[in-house]
């Protein structure tokens, strides 16, 4: 079950730096690029169960230490980059704890089956028709 917004705010922390690009003056006063840090295995909300999944679908996003960095540098205020990390960590959680349902074999009906044949067959009278009459 994914917390509320307000449970995962509690567990995250914020780092904040200049960002590099366009920007003008801007860039060069203003700590506007954020980089949220997630740490899995402190967090109280999620069930063992549910951070072993979070740890397997994650994997190649997590450092040494288990934390999850996610960094927004693509506004230039704080606060709309700040609100983009915590959309993209609640979207990542929310995409990571979803378990896809396992796919049932089926068969092919007989009925689409002899549709197939009796088109097959169809097709090639209509090609034999076409070809020159041999002289035997």
């Amino acid at each position: 079950m994914l917390p509320t917004r307000e449970e995962i705010l509690k567990s995250v922390t914020f780092k904040t730096s200049r960002s590099g690009g366009k920007g003008g003056q801007n860039v060069n006063k203003v700590s506007s690029k954020v980089e949220l840090i997630f740490d899995l295995e402190n967090a109280l909300f999620f069930k063992d169960d549910e951070k072993s999944l979070l740890r397997s679908k994650l994997e190649n996003r997590l450092d040494s230490e288990g934390l999850l960095h996610i960094v927004s540098q693509e506004d230039r205020s704080q606060i709309l980059n700040k609100e983009k990390t915590i959309a993209k960590l609640i979207d990542l959680l929310k995409r990571s704890l979803h378990v896809q349902k396992k796919r049932k074999p089926t068969k092919v009906p007989k009925a689409v089956i002899e549709k197939r044949l009796k088109n097959k067959s169809v097709l090639s009278e209509r090609k034999e028709f076409r070809r020159k009459p041999s002289l035997e």
